[in-house]
């Protein structure tokens, strides 16, 4: 053998002590490892908001006309969809004063105690799974309401099926990232233990935050037929996250 061979061995068999003393020992070591998990589902659950607004120089005009006109919409919409579940979200009334033009100093003016007129309005909530059927009662509503906004989602029974897959999902996630870091650390995943699994236990991760309709000033409601809209529901994204202790051996 070389004398270049044997300086060669010799310093490989004194580096490798170095190098074990250099990795860090992982026998009892408890890793918390974050995982994630979503599941996608096309909508089957719209919140659509119609309303009606007058405005009179008389309260009891403008109201009166609000109520029959919120009336017929209501009955609309239990005829073209009896299932619908529907709600009363807001009623108001309020005075409209003139307009009054600034001083010449650029402060505003007073306002004027008297009013001219009065603006009553009224919205109506409408909860449906009849998609196919929203944009013939959507038409016919509109023939007296206007709408206001459509909020698409899923039902509360679609989301409850749909947890038993997110929980799936977050599972396997979880094993996923624990073989990367078992991998990392030069051990086997046999050898890894789980010791702790926190569903959502650090609080809500994930909260969807809901924005509720822009109110919009109402347009006369017409009596002439008006088309059928086009509506596209849409899909929403469930997310879970999950927090697990995994120890190895």
């Amino acid at each position: 053998m070389s004398l270049k061979k044997i300086a060669l061995i010799a310093a490989v068999a004194f580096a490798m002590p170095a190098f074990a003393q250099n990795t860090l020992a992982t026998a009892g070591a408890l890793v918390i490892v974050p995982a994630y998990g979503e599941v996608t589902h096309p909508n089957d659950q719209v919140v659509a908001t119609f309303f009606i607004e007058e405005t009179d120089k008389d309260k009891a005009a403008a109201a009166s006309r609000v109520n029959t006109k919120m009336k017929q919409g209501t009955e609309i919409v239990r005829r073209e969809d009896p299932k619908a579940i529907l709600k009363t979200v807001g009623y108001y009334t309020y005075p409209v004063y003139p307009e009054v033009a600034p001083r010449p100093d650029g402060q505003p003016q007073p306002r004027p105690l008297v009013p001219t007129g009065w603006r009553v309005g009224q919205y109506l909530e409408v909860k449906t799974t009849n998609l196919a059927n929203l944009p013939k009662m959507t038409a016919a509503v509109q023939k007296v309401l206007a709408l206001n906004g459509l909020n698409f989602g899923l039902s509360p029974e679609t989301t409850r099926k749909l947890d038993d897959q997110r929980l799936i999902a977050t599972y396997k996630n979880l094993n996923e990232r624990v073989a990367a870091i078992a991998s990392a650390m030069g051990r086997k995943m046999s050898e890894a233990v789980i010791d702790t699994l926190d569903y959502e236990g650090s609080g809500n991760y994930a909260g969807q935050q809901d924005s509720a309709p822009m109110m919009m000033r109402a347009a006369k409601a017409e009596s002439a037929d008006v088309a059928e809209p086009s509506f596209e529901p849409g899909e929403t994204t469930l997310q879970m996250r999950l927090v697990g202790k995994v120890k190895f051996k």
